[in-house]
């Protein structure tokens, strides 16, 4: 029997735009099977949070464009389940809303907040570790985050510092610390004490709920005014007049960064953010000449470190190509530079200047 105080909050509001063209804002990339696998990022991050968790605990918090998609990719969850927000106002205010509605259920709830688009391999080492988390929860107002050893000094992440003193699995955390230069990266990595910062969260409804109150006493009021409407026929109609007066603001600044009562687990799995394309690349199976395909049928000469991606059995012929993101999409074809990939949000902005928001 699974513990029926256990929740997730699972995060897939976002729009995903360094994968485009696959990710658009109407069809973002947690609702591709961006793996080749025949699950969806959704679909396998709902999967592996149900093995530790009652599927009916599991909220998927999304924007409400994106309400039909969950519905059709998670057949098996209700109404009750999926948690719309009105307006994108980041991390901060959607976890409080969620929150509230499970502690409003459920007093005793301990819950998990979740990206819906990582990669994780080993599933019985995340729920260890996820199960370590819920038990120091339910027994200490803690707020707690899953950090991820570094393999390389990467920038493109946000760093956990622990005490390096802490000689137990559950560390506490000494401070959040931005993303680095490379040399600045280089210099936390031989330190030993810095991990990467996963986005993935536990703590119990009233923990957290108490760490909103003395931190964002404003946010906290807004949310809370609507309490006794939260799990209600009237919750819709408050939360589409209020939602859009909430600041626009992470749970990192709003929380993290300001409480005393941050720890951190060094996870026991294999990660990946799934942010790019690259990063996509690295994860995937690849060929004699280290390409990454996915879907495509090839005939390839001189060609090596590709991305290639296209519909299901398409022919793609590719001749002298090093390094490159392939993607061909509908009415749209990406042949870019791998080592310039973080541009790829600046070249859709481009397109949908010069051709149309519907491109994007």
């Amino acid at each position: 029997m699974k513990n029926k105080n256990y929740y997730a909050i699972l995060m897939a509001g976002g729009v995903g735009s360094r994968f485009w063209p696959v990710s658009t804002q109407d069809f973002p990339k947690q609702f591709h099977d961006m793996l080749g696998t025949g699950d969806t990022l959704i679909q396998k991050t709902f999967h592996r949070l149900a093995q530790l968790i009652p599927e009916e605990n599991i909220f998927i918090l999304t924007n409400e464009r994106y309400n039909d998609l969950v519905f059709e990719q998670l057949p098996s969850v209700t109404k009750r389940q999926v948690v719309l927000e009105p307006a994108m106002r980041n991390t901060a205010p959607c976890i409080l809303y969620a929150a509230l509605k499970i502690q409003k259920e459920n007093e005793d709830a301990v819950m998990i907040v979740a990206p819906s688009d990582h990669w994780i391999e080993d599933e019985q080492a995340f729920s260890h570790n996820v199960k370590t988390a819920f038990d120091y929860c339910e027994s200490n107002d803690a707020l707690m985050t899953l950090g991820i050893t570094p393999t390389f000094p990467n920038t493109g992440y946000g760093y956990i510092e622990y005490d390096q003193s802490t000689t137990t699995e559950i560390k506490q955390v000494s401070q959040f610390r931005e993303k680095p230069d490379y040399e600045t990266a280089k210099s936390f990595i031989s330190q030993g004490n810095f991990l990467w910062n996963a986005g993935i969260f536990m703590w119990s409804a009233k923990s957290v709920i108490k760490a909103y109150k003395n931190n964002q006493p404003e946010l906290f009021k807004l949310f809370e005014s609507g309490y006794s409407v939260y799990n209600t026929e009237h919750e819709d109609a408050f939360i589409k007049e209020n939602y859009q007066n909430a600041e626009n603001i992470s749970v990192d600044y709003a929380l993290m960064e300001k409480s005393r009562n941050v720890y951190v687990i060094p996870a026991t799995f294999d990660w990946n953010d799934l942010g790019t394309w690259g990063s996509l690349y690295d994860k995937l199976d690849k060929d004699d000449n280290n390409n990454a395909i996915v879907n495509a049928k090839t005939l390839l000469e001189d060609s090596s470190g590709n991305m290639i991606r296209s519909k299901a059995d398409k022919i793609v012929v590719i001749d002298g190509l090093k390094d490159y993101i392939i993607v061909d999409k509908d009415e749209v074809l990406l042949i870019f530079p791998k080592a310039k990939e973080q541009d790829i949000k600046k070249v859709l902005q481009n397109v949908k200047a010069n051709f149309g928001e519907e491109y994007g």
